[in-house]
């Protein structure tokens, strides 16, 4: 059966080659607005399961992937920072903290609906002003949830991380490849 993956993140695909070549990347339009009273850390699989509900109806023979990622720092979700001055303080937020990092994604085939959660702890190093903005100041941080992208120039500013790296990224590779595994193809 094909795959569907419901992303438009270059990430994302690279990172969904690891586990198939076989697959169509789609970008897909849907509402992304959170429920008021959605707790942060379930917001990435309702996105997901948004996203995957939204191509599957466009795709409905296909097994369709979808996918959010969030950066949670305490109980405030970092989004993407719309500019410089965001970056930074968003930055100055994650300095010398841990944070997670929550990849949501939904998987649908043949009407059944499930998904999940990987969630992956981050800890920043202690950064300085001049770092921080020295980091605002590249192209990278702007279309990265939290403002970071830890497989480019974003590794200087982390101390280690407690989990997937690959879903720090954006898609948790190992756990998606075991639950396509029980799909029926």
């Amino acid at each position: 059966m094909k795959i569907i993956l419901a992303s438009a993140s270059p990430r994302r695909r690279e990172l969904m080659r690891y586990i198939t070549g076989d697959f169509e990347a789609v970008s897909m339009d849907c509402d992304e607005t959170l429920p008021d009273n959605i707790e942060p850390s379930k917001a990435s699989e309702h996105l997901a399961v948004l996203k995957a509900k939204a191509a599957a109806e466009k795709y409905p023979d296909c097994v369709v992937i979808g996918c959010d990622t969030t950066v949670i720092l305490g109980s405030e979700i970092l989004g993407k920072p719309r500019d410089r001055a965001q970056c930074i303080a968003d930055i100055s937020k994650l300095s010398g903290k841990t944070h997670q990092v929550i990849t949501g994604c939904c998987i649908i085939s043949g009407g059944r609906v499930s998904s999940f959660s990987e969630v992956t702890d981050v800890t920043f190093k202690d950064l300085t002003a001049a770092e921080i903005e020295a980091y605002a100041d590249t192209d990278e941080p702007y279309d990265k949830a939290g403002g970071y992208g830890i497989q480019g120039r974003g590794s200087e500013l982390i101390s280690h991380i407690d989990g997937d790296f690959f879903n720090v990224v954006g898609l948790p590779v190992a756990r998606l490849f075991n639950e396509l595994k029980t799909v029926d193809n």
